[in-house]
């Protein structure tokens, strides 16, 4: 099957290696990616850097082998694990936006032992005419790629102006992205909860960057497929 791809961010094939001979890898993908991301952090890079760092490199990989390389899920997840800390550093107001994320992504971290790779979840999707099911792996893949969505749009919003505040550019991209899907009691929420966001400083204080490494990573070519 040719399955229908969209642009995000970027970073190449990243093999997991335990800890430990013969330690089984936990179900919760997050978890263990953060603890890579720890040791990131000691070797100085930053929750942003390790982010950008790890889509590029999947990006290069894509692009080394062509549009339709069928990328592994292993690595993609890995990539995506990391997104969670961004999530995080938002506080409250997408506390659910990052428990939807952190529950697919490991979904799909589990679906990679036996299906392998993205084309192969789509595949077997398509001849089980599973593909719109709630909770099939198809439409895991889709509302992780919402959430990747949800943050690119949001920091592009958040630097597309310096009297840009975190609530205006959260609002947007939520409505942009996330809100179609979400039922009406969900998206009150999220708009209620935009209020207790962190102020532009504080934000940029939480993730020790600057504004112009942000800007940077905005403008990179987005050309990692994803499913639409």
């Amino acid at each position: 099957m040719a399955p229908n791809f969209h642009s995000l961010f970027f970073r190449r094939e990243r093999q997991w290696t335990a800890k430990k001979t013969g330690e089984r890898v936990s179900s919760s993908r997050v978890a263990i990616v953060k603890d890579a991301a720890l040791e990131d952090a000691n070797t100085g890079l930053t929750q942003l850097s390790a982010v950008a760092n790890s889509f590029e490199e999947l990006s290069s990989l894509v692009n080394s082998n062509g549009f339709n390389f069928d990328l592994r899920l292993e690595p993609f997840c890995d990539a995506c694990s990391l997104v969670s800390d961004l999530f995080g550093s938002l506080g409250i107001a997408f506390k659910f936006a990052e428990l939807e994320y952190v529950s697919k992504v490991n979904d799909l971290a589990e679906a990679s032992r036996i299906h392998g790779t993205l084309n192969n979840i789509l595949d077997f999707d398509v001849r089980n005419d599973t593909v719109k099911t709630q909770g099939s792996l198809s439409r895991n893949l889709r509302r992780v790629r919402l959430g990747l969505d949800l943050i690119r749009a949001l920091f592009q919003n958040f630097l597309s102006s310096d009297d840009c505040s975190l609530k205006e550019a959260a609002s947007a991209a939520y409505a942009k992205t996330c809100a179609p899907y979400h039922v009406w009691a969900i998206r009150t929420a999220v708009s209620a909860g935009m209020f207790a966001l962190p102020t532009r400083e504080q934000l940029l204080l939480r993730l020790n960057e600057s504004g112009e490494f942000i800007r940077h990573l905005c403008l990179l070519s987005f050309d990692f497929p994803v499913i639409k």
